[in-house]
C-alpha cells in the first residue's frame, strides 16, 4: 500500500541510514544519500578541544570500541576509536547486513559536523541537514556559539540555508535564534507538556518535532500544532503503520532509520 499525500513529506535520515549502517558514520550517511534522503538528521557534541562531533550518547561506550565522555576527549582521542564495529556485534534476527572493513577507516571513524557538511555540499543535489545540539553539557552555550561558527564559515546561516537546528533544549533554541534570527528551529518533545499543550512553541520556534509516540497518542495535538500554522516533524518513524498515521496527520517531515523504506511507503 503507498500513498500519495497531497504535500510532499520530508523524509529525513536518522543518524543517518541508521538501520543499514553504523550510526553517524560516514557510510550510513552516504547510504542515506544514495537511498534518495531529502535530509540528514545529526547530534553534535564538543570535545574537549572544542571539535563538533556526531555522536549521540554522552559517552562513547555503546557506539564504539572505547570509553569515556564525548566531552572529556579530545578529537585525537575520537579520530583512533573504532566506531563500526559494533554494528557487526549482537546476533539478532533482524540485524542489519552490515560488513565491517577495517580497511575503511573513514567510512566508520568519528565523524566531525566539518566533514558532514562537506558531504552534503558535494551531494550533486539540495540536501538538507536538521542538526540536534545535546544538552545537558559541561560546555551549556559554547556549543550552539561554535555551531553558528562553522555555519557561517559555510555560508549556512543565511535564509534559504538548508540546515535547522532541533533541541530539546528552548535554551540552546534561545541562543540560537539570538544569534542567527533566520535559522529554522525545531523544538523536540518526547512527552506533551502542559506549557504547550495547545500548540504554542517558544518565541522563533517554527517547527515542532514530537515523537512518534505523541502523534500515536495524542493526536489531536499534531493536529493544533499545524492549525496553529507550525510545520510538525516526528521521529523515529521506522514502522509502515507510524507512516501511515504521519501520513493521516500531514505531517511535514518524518525521521526515521529506514529512508528507503519509507520512501517506499510514501511512493516515491
Amino acid at each position: 500500500m503507498t500513498h500519495a499525500p497531497h504535500h510532499t513529506i520530508q523524509v529525513v535520515a536518522h543518524r543517518g541510514a541508521s538501520e543499514d549502517a553504523p550510526e553517524h558514520t560516514l557510510a550510513a550517511y552516504r547510504k542515506a544519500i544514495e537511498d534518495g534522503a531529502d535530509a540528514l538528521e545529526c547530534d553534535v557534541r564538543l570535545t574537549a578541544d572544542g571539535h563538533l562531533v556526531c555522536v549521540h550518547d554522552r559517552r562513547v561506550n555503546r557506539t564504539s570500541n572505547g570509553r569515556g565522555a564525548v566531552s572529556a576527549l579530545e578529537l585525537s582521542d575520537l579520530s583512533a576509536l573504532d566506531f563500526g564495529s559494533w554494528k557487526s556485534r549482537g546476533g539478532r534476527d533482524e540485524e542489519p547486513d552490515w560488513e565491517h572493513r577495517p580497511e575503511d577507516r573513514e567510512e566508520t571513524s568519528v565523524l566531525t559536523l566539518e566533514r558532514l557538511l562537506g558531504l552534503v555540499a558535494d551531494a550533486g543535489r539540495r540536501v538538507e541537514l536538521a542538526i540536534e545540539t545535546k544538552h545537558p553539557t559541561r560546555w551549556a552555550g559554547q556549543v550552539e556559539e561554535r555551531l553558528l561558527t562553522l555555519l557561517r564559515r559555510y555560508g549556512l546561516h543565511a535564509p534559504a540555508s538548508p540546515v535547522r537546528v532541533m533541541s530539546f533544549s528552548a535554551r540552546s533554541l534561545h541562543r540560537v535564534h539570538a544569534a542567527a534570527p533566520t535559522l529554522p528551529l525545531v523544538l523536540l518533545a518526547q512527552f506533551v507538556t502542559p506549557r504547550l499543550r495547545d500548540g504554542r512553541l517558544p518565541e522563533g520556534v517554527t517547527i515542532a518535532g514530537p515523537s512518534i509516540r505523541i502523534a500515536r497518542s495524542h493526536p489531536a495535538y499534531v493536529r493544533r500544532l499545524k492549525e496553529a500554522g507550525h510545520q510538525v516533524h516526528v521521529w523515529t518513524v521506522n514502522e509502515p503503520a507510524d507512516v501511515d498515521l504521519c501520513v493521516g496527520l500531514g505531517v511535514d517531515a518524518i525521521i526515521t532509520n529506514r529512508p528507503r523504506a519509507v520512501l517506499d511507503r510514501l511512493g516515491r
